[in-house]
């Protein structure tokens, strides 16, 4: 008798994180959080420290035919610096691994690491150490971040409590959009080698797929204003499915008003020429790297004029379910439809 075989597709990246998470235990009580959050976290003297690591593959988290390899260092750094920011804790140290295949020339990598450094330089973190070796398929880079906080500043996704703000930072989409626009011109060219791409009026949405950047401006006036949000992520799968991640950790429900969401006007104008639902874009686009957290009503008036944050809802009870409000103030249920991996 055969074997039963479940493919990885039927449960997800997520189911498949969950599935592995079973049979591990955690057995040193340092290990403060293991798998389940944006990092783990880990007692150290009076701080803790955060530790986060990402993988970026060519062919699927980026394509050498339109990124250039500076800018795929940066963003390699910038994701994971992303996910210590979600934890409301500073960044301090990275490692880098990169695995590459001989068509890379010593000036290829030259050009990764002049992106890598830039990051570095730019989030005020150590490059510590790492490792190289060789690849049959292109290009891998995995970044390891390690990040520093008090114990009670930081912030996990299970804190959301009845009445919470929900709010985001910056403006959502424009990575989404911005990746169609560039898969486009590269058709184009494909199709025509003379032809020039056009990418000059795209350049805001361009640039939120190719480089992005990790909200640690907002983290440090957290610091100053003396705010620690009760729950947060970032924005990497798309704003839905974040949400559904804070409401399942939190065990609350959520409710987001369709007027509330923060879009770019170029994000907007390019979804609509290319035939994309606008709020379709915001809510599963994903790779936006902004963060979404929920803050006690009473924390309210310190941000309440900050120009880059958006209230866009409120938490409910579990029960009640997850919704988007849209403009004609129909309650629509949420669906999480962001990036699948597998």
């Amino acid at each position: 008798m055969s074997k039963e075989r479940t493919e990885i597709s039927e449960i997800g990246e997520f189911g498949l994180i969950e599935h592995l998470n079973e049979n591990i235990k955690l057995k040193n009580s340092s290990s403060l959080k293991g798998i389940g959050d944006d990092a783990a976290v880990i007692a150290s003297g009076d701080h803790v420290k955060v530790v986060t690591t990402d993988l970026l593959l060519e062919g699927v988290h980026f394509d050498l035919s339109y990124a250039p390899l500076t800018h795929v260092g940066f963003k390699a750094v910038a994701v994971n610096i992303s996910d210590v920011a979600a934890m409301n804790a500073v960044p301090k140290q990275i490692t880098v691994s990169v695995a590459l295949s001989n068509r890379f020339s010593v000036e290829a990598v030259d050009a990764l690491y002049a992106g890598i450094n830039a990051a570095a330089e730019h989030y005020g973190v150590d490059v510590v150490g790492g490792d190289t070796t060789a690849s049959r398929s292109g290009l891998l880079i995995s970044v390891t971040a390690i990040g520093e906080a008090l114990p009670e500043q930081v912030v996990y996704r299970s804190g959301a409590k009845l009445n919470d703000i929900v709010c985001v930072t910056g403006d959502l989409g424009g990575a989404l959009v911005g990746l169609q626009i560039l898969e486009r011109e590269k058709q184009v060219f494909l199709s025509n080698p003379d032809m020039k791409p056009e990418l000059e009026k795209y350049q805001i949405v361009t640039a939120r797929q190719l480089r992005p950047e990790a909200r640690m401006d907002i983290i440090h006036e957290f610091r100053e204003l003396g705010l620690v949000p009760t729950s947060m992520m970032d924005i990497s799968d798309g704003l839905a499915s974040e949400l559904f991640h804070i409401c399942k950790a939190s065990k609350v429900g959520v409710t987001i008003y369709e007027d509330k969401l923060p879009i770019d006007k170029q994000t907007y104008d390019t979804a609509v020429e290319l035939g994309l639902d606008p709020i379709t874009c915001v809510l599963n686009g994903g790779e936006d790297y902004e963060l979404l957290f929920t803050i006690d009503q009473k924390d309210f008036n310190k941000i309440e004029k900050h120009p880059d944050i958006h209230f866009i809802g409120h938490v409910t009870k579990e029960e009640e379910g997850k919704y988007l409000v849209t403009k004609s103030g129909t309650a629509a249920q949420l669906k999480a439809q962001g990036w699948k991996h597998f």
